[in-house]
């Protein structure tokens, strides 16, 4: 697979972020533009300045007449696109593509998601007509898979394997109270999280990822044009996108240890970043926690720990805020919340705030390289989106 990058190219000069949660109070396009505004005046810009603009949404709007209603973008070009739960990474993506290519100099991308007004309990998703063949699951269903399969592969016994699930949950929601835009705000007890509601399988309440509303942007220029807007740009390094063959549930040697999407996708954006050593070389990784299990896995599919070792590596702490790879600071998908568009932005967001020193209780020792993960669909068929991020030109 050929995949040259723009290693270095862009700069991501602005960002804002709405408060994720059940947001009753505001619509799509006030979330839309509380983030636009924040985004645009971190950078000292209002919106003229903005050339072209690219909206990721699941399933909050249609076209670019979403945004460009809400913002009144003046006729400017608006581009809508949606990629599963990579939806806000997928706007990014092909914004920073577009600055790369010399077609516009300013740009922005915008991610927004409106889930709670569905009143669904979980994602709300209207799947393509097919054959009829295809087996009904829920998401919390299909990724409870996960957990015997990773304990038979690595003969985990099944208490210690929810005490490693537990660890997970327990250590997001304590990022996430530390967070002023995150959905949980609570920290919760090891007891609290086993005592939980079972969703499937051995997935209770607490090992599932929250639903909300929200709205996150970032503002994307020429790497030798970002000290124009900021003093303390972030430089794109990789971004990599892997969508998978779709054949995964059919495939006998498919064990539900490990997302082949993303062991593809981390290959190529390591490469694109000249990352070689990813579990000492990345600063902090803000990785797709949609369940506990996932994020268990996801530990070594990106290279972060050797295979069947990260239950090991979850349970002394090294992903811990105080780990020697800090994972999912901010609270993750877990506290932070899932609207689906804004996802992927959020994920940078705490990048950003974390290399200009600004993330407050959360802020890390002088982070200089960070890592986005978006995983969208479930086991067997995936798309996996990396984005690797940072402070300093190569």
């Amino acid at each position: 697979m050929t995949s040259r990058g723009l290693r270095d190219r862009v700069a991501i000069v602005g960002m804002g972020c709405t408060r994720f949660g059940e947001r009753w109070e505001s619509s799509a396009g006030d979330l839309l533009v509380d983030a636009a505004t924040e985004c645009l005046a971190s950078a000292g810009i209002t919106g003229p300045d903005v050339d072209a603009y690219w909206l990721g949404t699941m399933d909050s709007g249609y076209a670019g007449l979403t945004l460009s209603t809400a913002l009144k973008t003046d006729y400017r070009p608006v581009t809508r696109v949606e990629n599963l739960c990579a939806t806000g990474s997928e706007a990014f993506r092909n914004a920073c593509y577009a600055v790369a290519s010399g077609a516009y100099d300013v740009v922005m991308a915008v991610g927004v998601e409106k889930l709670k007004d569905s009143g669904f309990s979980g994602l709300v998703r209207r799947d393509p007509p097919d054959d009829g063949s295809a087996v009904e699951s829920s998401a919390p269903a299909a990724f409870s898979y996960l957990v015997p399969a990773y304990a038979d592969a690595y003969g985990v016994d099944d208490a210690t394997m929810r005490d490693v699930l537990t660890h997970i949950a327990v250590k997001n929601h304590a990022n996430g109270a530390l967070n002023p835009r995150a959905q949980f705000r609570t920290p919760v007890s090891a007891e609290t999280v086993n005592r939980a509601p079972l969703v499937a399988g051995a997935l209770g309440v607490y090992d599932c990822s929250g639903v909300a509303d929200g709205a996150a942007a970032a503002l994307i220029v020429r790497a030798e044009d970002a000290h124009r807007y900021t003093d303390r740009p972030l430089y794109v390094k990789a971004l990599a996108v892997a969508s998978g063959r779709g054949d995964g549930a059919l495939d006998d040697r498919v064990s539900f240890t490990s997302f082949p999407e993303v062991v593809r996708c981390a290959q190529d954006a390591y490469r694109q970043a000249g990352v070689t050593d990813p579990r000492n070389q990345i600063s902090l990784a803000e990785v797709h926690d949609c369940f506990t299990p996932t994020e268990l896995v996801l530990m070594e599919d990106l290279g972060f720990s050797e295979r069947g070792q990260a239950w090991r590596d979850v349970l002394d702490g090294a992903f811990d805020r105080t780990g020697r790879l800090p994972v999912n600071v901010d609270g993750g998908l877990k506290a932070f919340g899932h609207p689906v568009g804004a996802s992927g932005l959020r994920m940078l967001l705490e990048c950003w705030l974390q290399m200009r020193g600004e993330a407050g209780r959360r802020q890390l020792d002088n982070p200089t390289l960070g890592l986005t993960h978006n995983l969208g669909g479930r086991p067997g068929k995936c798309v996996s989106f990396i984005g690797i991020v940072g402070s300093e030109l190569s």
